[in-house]
This record gives structure tokens, C-alpha cells and sequence, in this order.
């Protein structure tokens, strides 16, 4: 059973129909991923920064979190991009954008932290709905089960 495509075509979807869906999940990939590859590009290019940051929060190990970030930020989202492992990488996505919500936007009484609180929990949303329906048709994991 191929669960990484999209389902199968409701009665009296057309061709058009279906290619659409198929665009339109490659797209919605590259849409999610888009900010993290930015992220993880901009704390390549500051890395004492993006170490202070994460040691002001209080977390342990801050060049740890560091690699780590560049390893969800750029690796994992550009696997999103080209559909490999989609449903897993899109939850360790959602789970990254959760974790970083609460670490470092939790201060809900400043109105910049509040929203970027809760950006990172609608992206994590829409993760979600990469983890429920896949990659869709173009991506590496369709090819793969075909």
C-alpha cells in the first residue's frame, strides 16, 4: 500500500485535478521548509550569535543545540523539500518548531514573542498535515513505492 502519495482520486476528479494536489504538496513542502533553510543558513553565518541565543535561554550545551539546529534547519528541511522520509521528517519538523516555541518564544507578554510563539506552532500544523496525507505524488517517497 503506497501511504506516501496523495489518496486516490475522488469520483469525477479529472487528470488536472490531481496533477494540481500533486503540485500543490511539492509546493506547500518548499513553502514549510523555505523558513527553516533561510534559519539555517543565517546561524551558519553567525554562529557566535546564534550560541550566545541559545546559552541566554538557559539551555545546556549550547553548541550542541547549535549543530542540532543546523541539522533540523538545513538537513531535514531539505529533505521536506524533495519529499524524502517526508511524514517522519515533517514530524521531527513539528516537533523542532514546538520545542523552539516554548524554549525561546514562551514570553507571551511580549507582543514579537507572542507572535513568533505561535508562528511556530501553525507551522507545526502544517507539518502535521505532511505527517497525515505525505509527500504527495512528487516526491522521492512516491517514486520509491512506485
Amino acid at each position: 500500500m503506497n501511504t506516501t502519495a496523495l489518496p486516490p482520486p475522488q469520483t469525477g476528479s479529472t487528470d488536472r485535478t490531481v496533477a494540481a494536489r500533486s503540485v500543490a504538496a511539492a509546493a506547500g513542502r518548499v513553502l514549510l521548509a523555505a523558513i527553516f533553510l533561510l534559519s539555517g543558513f543565517s546561524k551558519i553565518a553567525q554562529p557566535e550569535g546564534t550560541i550566545g541565543y541559545i546559552a541566554s535561554a538557559g539551555l545546556p550545551f549550547p553548541e550542541l543545540a547549535f549543530a542540532a539546529a543546523l541539522f533540523v534547519e538545513i538537513g531535514l528541511a531539505a529533505a521536506l523539500v524533495v519529499g524524502y522520509r517526508t511524514r517522519l521528517v515533517a514530524g521531527a519538523i513539528a516537533a523542532f518548531s514546538l520545542a523552539t516555541a516554548f524554549g525561546f518564544h514562551f514570553n507571551l507578554a511580549d507582543q514579537n514573542q507572542f507572535i513568533h510563539f505561535f508562528k511556530n506552532v501553525a507551522i507545526a500544523g502544517g507539518l502535521l498535515q505532511i505527517v497525515a496525507f505525505g509527500g504527495g505524488a512528487l516526491s522521492l517517497d512516491a517514486r520509491r513505492q512506485a
